[in-house]
């Protein structure tokens, strides 16, 4: 089986790995999209949350099976993907209660502090971004306070901003694990996306029983189980192989800042679909964080090999 590590080297491999972000970004910004419609039809977030991992995990698994890969992982990796499943548990968990409390649009901007969290815990493995990097993700950061203006009258509450906030950093410490564990290196992607979402249905199926959780209350129809399904491929599915891919090639930091197109299309889709605003400060958040993200391409930095061979 190829090694992560495998991915590190050509012009050719390193557009790959900031396409893979970009797809990452705009997938996992459709939460939204599939998420907020199955709420207001009055669908718990455990419920919403159980089907969206298990549904993930069965499409994932039958594709693995036809392919014939080997789902046989080492006790040490077993241990490094169930932590990993666990935080991208705890991250989807935070981001859905948080809809209960701000505009998804927000939420789903407040995430994207991510970046600077992946950052600040890549320097006490004393791994530095380079300056290019730091331009990048300062001018990102004021890209995404013009966009967290813009969600028009309904105010935030700090509720909803601290469980953004925790999904944030459990995001961030997704993507550090992946960068930096050479176990999960040795893993291929769809295998390491597999694992991880089984070990939210174990989560989820855990806390729905322990909650005494009807997990069908809400389930209404084929427009619910489109939803559901939606919401397993596009934003769990092909966000986190991408992401997985994505991390591997160009880093945790680079990788993390192309994020910026979670927030961009969470609120295109927040406007689009649910009627929210969309501002002048919208339009001056988008555009800072386009061009910080053209910036980080173009630039000539180079991430350290400290994040590339760990």
């Amino acid at each position: 089986m190829k090694t992560g590590l495998s991915f590190h080297t050509g012009e050719g491999n390193k557009a790959l790995g900031y396409a893979a972000g970009i797809i990452t970004g705009v997938t996992y910004g459709l939460n939204p999209l599939f998420a907020v419609p199955l709420m207001k039809q009055g669908m718990s977030v455990d419920t919403i949350l159980f089907f969206r991992y298990f549904l993930a995990a069965l499409i994932l698994g039958v594709w693995l099976v036809v392919r014939r890969e080997s789902f046989r992982v080492n006790l040490h990796q077993l241990r490094r993907l169930v932590v990993l499943g666990l935080f991208f548990s705890l991250s989807s968990f935070s981001l859905f209660e948080a809809y209960h409390y701000i505009p998804s649009g927000i939420a789903t901007t407040i995430v994207f502090l991510y970046p600077v969290l992946v950052a600040i815990i890549m320097m006490f493995l004393k791994v530095y971004p380079t300056w290019q990097v730091w331009v990048a993700i300062v001018m990102t950061f004021t890209g995404v306070l013009f966009l967290s203006k813009g969600g028009g009258a309904q105010s935030m509450q700090w509720t909803g901003f601290a469980l953004a906030f925790a999904s944030a950093l459990s995001y961030a410490m997704f993507i550090v694990i992946v960068n930096r564990s050479r176990s999960v290196h040795m893993i291929s992607n769809s295998m390491l996306t597999f694992y991880a979402l089984l070990t939210g249905v174990v989560v989820f199926s855990v806390y729905a029983a322990v909650e005494h959780v009807p997990l069908f209350s809400g389930v209404h129809g084929i427009s619910s189980w489109a939803s559901l399904t939606g919401l397993a491929v596009l934003p769990t599915i092909v966000s986190t192989a991408t992401l997985a891919m994505a991390t591997r090639i160009i880093g945790a930091t680079r990788a993390s800042v192309l994020g910026v197109f979670e927030p961009v299309t969470a609120i295109l889709v927040g406007a689009m679909a649910f009627g929210e605003d969309i501002t002048a400060n919208v339009v001056i958040g988008i555009s800072l964080a386009m061009a910080a993200i053209v910036f980080m391409i173009v630039s000539p930095g180079k991430v350290s090999k400290k994040i590339e061979k760990n």
